[in-house]
């Protein structure tokens, strides 16, 4: 409990101080230290809270109580007063509100004095614990082996309060008993609002005279005790004890052996649905907790259903979400997945388009290539026929050439008998019916290869005047 506001309920409804200014400063002077201000609040007040106060003191006496989120109250719906007259009563109410102004102060101081009694004490207890921890841990301290030699994990005060209470009832009366639980009674409320049960609540007074024989024959009695396990959870406290005090006043428990029934209602309520005071048989008891349990037993129900509905419903949102998160999911991976194909293709098109355009531009190359290469053959072709001259006339210094192609073509020209062999070269060139620049002229009859080395022979020389028949060969 963090909150200040349900600091301050809880302590109107444990004090029945209706003075939020005044309950203000008492938790301020205590450090907003909640069981700090109210046992201090309670010590000051009340010497003996096993004896009967005034009648004034109970008209103040608190009739709500918070419990652990603030501002729940106890709402009384039955009330079995005892059969037995003879038995004195034990009151306990709490002290009026003039009388707690007038002892504010001694409040106030020794809830300071407490205050800083306790933090000397802490920093006592954890020095004390480190220390021996450590001499435990090179083999100087006390103890069995095995065990620690400082207890460093320490339990709230209420619940220590518990489980003392149990041992106790346990050591006085044995273990066939309600399964009191050993924690504070808020702990045990909210125990039963989970397990959907009622709370029973059993206040132990040690001085009243019927308190051992009904812890005997009746709250231990098989019975009842296996009722009650069965059906409740059980909360126990002595009124020696701070918390059992004070739910005895929250309670207004007037005569002991005091027992409850309560539950955690809607809108932070707990509603009491059963009180009885003073000793009652085995019987009886179970009369009066059966039919509080069969009067309950449709809230209960209801509490249950509500509970599982809740469950149920938070487990469908929970599906749902994790339905939606995989749609979600999937729908992200195929969004990737489609961008992932998208990106490939975009890759995969300008490639394609690189490649594309490279090879257009390798074709374009090749073609310009091929168009400049031809048209410096035509220049050479044409420069060649020029450095021939006009083809002769007949006569007997004139000699006749037949050129026959691979191809079969054949050209004839006649040629001065001085004019050389490259000339015949130049005169084949000039054709433009070779795609070789690689050939040799040949003569059949006899075989005579006119190569570059008879270049500079003129026709007459080379014996092929007055006329010649040559062919082309390629040379590989």
């Amino acid at each position: 409990m963090s909150d200040p506001s349900d600091k301050l309920a809880y302590f109107q409804a444990i004090t029945g101080l209706e003075d939020s200014d005044l309950c203000v400063e008492i938790l301020t002077a205590h450090g907003w230290d909640l069981e700090l201000a109210i046992s201090s609040f309670t010590t000051t007040t009340t010497t003996d809270h096993t004896h009967s106060l005034p009648e004034n003191y109970a008209a103040a006496t608190a009739s709500t109580v918070s419990d652990a989120s603030g501002g729940s109250q106890f709402v009384s719906q039955r009330h079995e007063p005892s059969q037995q007259s003879g038995s004195p009563p034990n009151a306990v109410a709490a002290p009026g509100l003039v009388w707690k102004v007038i002892t504010l102060p001694i409040s106030v101081i020794s809830g300071s004095l407490q205050l800083l009694s306790g933090a000397i004490g802490l920093g006592m207890w954890a020095a004390g614990g480190v220390l021996s921890y450590s001499l435990g841990m090179i083999g100087l301290g006390s103890g069995r082996a095995g065990e620690s030699s400082a207890q460093l994990v320490s339990v709230s005060a209420v619940a220590s309060e518990a489980m003392q209470f149990v041992a106790s009832f346990e050591r006085d009366y044995g273990t066939r008993r309600p399964n009191f639980v050993s924690e504070g009674f808020m702990d045990a409320l909210q125990r039963s609002r989970n397990s959907f049960k009622l709370l029973f609540v059993y206040l132990h007074s040690p001085e009243h005279t019927d308190t051992p024989s009904f812890c005997e024959r009746t709250l231990c009695s098989e019975a009842l005790a296996a009722y009650i396990n069965e059906n409740f959870v059980s909360w126990g406290g002595s009124i020696r004890a701070s918390e059992g005090f004070k739910m005895s006043n929250s309670l207004k428990a007037s005569r002991f052996p005091f027992c409850a029934v309560v539950m955690a209602a809607t809108n932070q309520r707990i509603v009491l649905l059963q009180q009885v005071e003073g000793p009652r048989s085995p019987e009886e008891m179970l009369s009066v907790l059966n039919r509080v349990v069969e009067e309950s037993a449709n809230v209960l129900v209801t509490a249950r259903l509500d509970a599982e509905e809740r469950r149920n419903n938070i487990r469908l949102r929970e599906e749902q979400d994790a339905a939606y998160r995989a749609a979600l999911e999937a729908d992200q991976a195929r969004e990737i997945q489609r961008r992932e194909e998208q990106e490939r293709l975009e890759r995969e098109a300008a490639v394609a388009e690189r490649k594309r355009k490279e090879e257009e531009e390798a074709r374009e190359r090749e073609a310009r290539e091929a168009a400049e290469k031809e048209a410096e053959r035509a220049r050479i072709r044409q420069e060649k026929a020029l450095s021939l001259g006009a083809e002769p006339e007949k006569g007997p210094n004139v000699t006749r050439v037949l050129v026959r192609f691979p191809a079969g073509e054949r050209k004839e020209r006649r040629f001065h008998s001085t004019t050389t062999i490259q000339s015949l070269y130049d005169y084949v060139d000039s054709l433009g019916c070779l795609d070789f620049e690689d050939y040799s002229l040949v003569s059949s009859f006899p075989r005579v290869v006119y190569g570059s080395e008879k270049a500079s022979l003129t026709l007459e020389e080379a014996g092929l005047h007055p006329q010649a028949s040559l062919f082309v060969e390629l040379n590989s």
